[in-house]
């Protein structure tokens, strides 16, 4: 179920992290949890990208905190979104300035907020603010489309299909949820790129990162991933023909279903009428 009930008490936050200074993952948990139960459970697995040899220190904690937030299932019952900022600087060694400095640019932009005499959340959004931000991402969306139909070359066209996941029956894909959604997510920033707008295509991925946990989780629900499915095949057939209209129209349509469900489904879900921000 989706919760968007107040975030847990500091002390059930903990954090673990694991193969320092390759690969690490973050995990947070507020219950014991079996490692093969962690490894399917997309609310509390945080990926950690692997340090470089040349890097700013500032931005690869930067970039790993709002990668790892992105990704994680914010609306899950269990979730813990709670960062502890000393926590965080002694586990991945080093000092607290960077990691103050990165939770004040993801406050700014939206993914953490500071709550007095409680600390620092990672920031759950209010059923207004998803669905505003679905429609402005079918615009933008909706828009490359269009372009991508009109200017697009041939080859560039042919990517999308080979953006789209290998074909599989319902059962397995809902087996390999996350693997699909990764592949949807690629699919739709490819139809972005083909607009050839940077600018589209820079806003758009904004919105994303803070759509990102949302659209899993609706992915699940109903026949929405068979949808999906064929959604995406009539796209690509539209951009192929050079039907920009259609093409436009097919996005738009395609990505409203989402804001449909998400209003449809919110309370029921999430109680996000009490909601966490």
């Amino acid at each position: 179920m989706w919760n968007a009930d107040s975030a847990c008490p500091a002390s059930h936050a903990m954090f673990v992290v694991l193969g320092i200074p390759q690969t690490m993952d973050l995990v947070v948990f507020t219950r014991p949890v079996r490692t093969d139960e962690a490894a399917k459970t997309m609310a509390t697995r945080l990926k950690l990208k692997p340090v470089g040899t040349n890097f700013s220190l500032k931005e690869h904690i930067y970039d790993v905190l709002k990668d790892a937030i992105s990704s994680m299932n914010l609306y899950d019952a269990d979730a813990n979104l709670r960062l502890d900022e000393r926590a965080l600087a002694e586990q991945l060694g080093i000092s607290r300035t960077p990691v103050r400095e990165a939770l004040t640019r993801l406050e700014q932009e939206g993914f953490v907020e500071v709550q007095p005499r409680r600390g620092v959340f990672i920031r759950r959004k209010s059923l207004d603010e998803v669905l505003d931000m679905i429609v402005v991402w079918a615009s933008l969306e909706s828009m490359a489309a269009r372009m991508a139909a009109e200017n697009a070359s041939d080859r560039e066209i042919q990517s999308l299909r080979r953006a789209l996941p290998k074909q599989k029956g319902e059962t397995e894909l809902r087996a390999h949820l996350h693997e699909y959604s990764e592949a949807n997510i690629s699919f739709h920033l490819r139809i972005l790129e083909l607009s050839g707008s940077p600018m589209l295509l820079d806003i758009a991925k904004g919105l994303f990162l803070h759509m990102r946990s949302i659209r899993e989780r609706a992915m699940a629900e109903g026949d929405r991933i068979t949808r999906s499915v064929v959604d995406h095949m009539n796209i690509i057939e539209a951009i192929e023909d050079r039907n920009a209209e259609l093409a436009s129209m097919l996005v738009r349509e395609h990505t409203m279903r989402l804001h449909g469900h998400v209003r449809k489904n919110w309370n029921t879900f999430s109680g996000a009428e009490a909601g966490a921000g």
